[in-house]
């Protein structure tokens, strides 16, 4: 249980890029979230949807985000209109230390710079101590950028699978490109986890392609073998996507 509370503290943290950076330092995250103005009327479910936010967002992309009609029931939906830049088109060389790539070894953040994004925390209360908690989160880029971002994940985890602990705790993270579920024009599931002394916390990822725009769910600090609702959330964040837009 502490483990699954840990993962809904950090839910913001896939929006907002938390961990070491590899682009700029001066790219920053943070910030809260804008008053709703603006009705969605491209989705199935009317829900309020902000009409502004910070740098990055999008309202038109945000409005193809999953709805509440498209999961279980008890679960909520809630659209970030603060999210970090990606790293960019600079890819880290062989002279970045591993730990410095975290969250883009998580898939928390990509390279490429995309042309819009968007990102909502999708959450349940299915037992009475704790939420499941995950993030999904929009990409669409105007080249082959979604494309590019996906191959340089992979080169990246085939580099730093393992990684040592920036602390003092003697713990370890370890990266995997998994078998994940088929879908889009190209799919993949990336398992992430912690480990510090006998507690292991994992968050895993499943990264979809569909023409030029990236669909992600990252599932949020989970137990292992706590990550049941993950396929049917990628399933269901790509359909609304494909179902809301041209």
């Amino acid at each position: 249980m502490v483990l699954r509370r840990l993962g809904a503290a950090g839910a913001v943290c896939v929006v907002a890029a938390c961990g070491p950076s590899t682009a700029d330092p001066a790219d920053r995250s943070a910030g809260e979230a804008v008053p709703s103005a603006a009705e969605a009327t491209s989705t199935p479910t009317t829900r309020k949807l902000p009409a502004t936010g910070g740098a990055g967002y999008s309202a038109s992309l945000s409005a193809r985000l999953v709805t509440t009609d498209a999961l279980p029931p008890g679960f909520t939906v809630d659209i970030a209109t603060v999210l970090a830049p990606d790293a960019g088109r600079q890819h880290p060389g062989p002279e970045v230390p591993c730990a410095d790539m975290i969250p883009l070894l998580s898939a928390k953040r990509l390279t490429g710079t995309p042309s819009a994004m968007a990102a909502a925390t999708v959450s349940s209360a299915e037992g009475p101590d704790y939420p499941w908690v995950a993030n999904e989160v929009l990409r669409t880029y105007a080249d082959d950028g979604a494309r590019g971002a996906m191959a340089d994940l992979r080169t990246l985890i085939a580099r730093c699978p393992t990684v040592a602990s920036p602390g003092q705790d003697g713990g370890s993270y370890r990266f995997a490109v998994v078998p994940g579920p088929r879908l889009g024009d190209e799919s993949m599931r990336v398992d992430s986890s912690a480990t510090s002394g006998s507690i292991t916390l994992e968050w895993d990822s499943i990264l979809v392609r569909t023409g030029t725009t990236l669909v992600t769910v990252h599932e949020q600090g989970n137990e292992p073998g706590g990550d049941d609702h993950l396929p049917r959330l990628a399933e269901a964040a790509l359909r609304s996507y494909q179902t809301t837009g041209p």
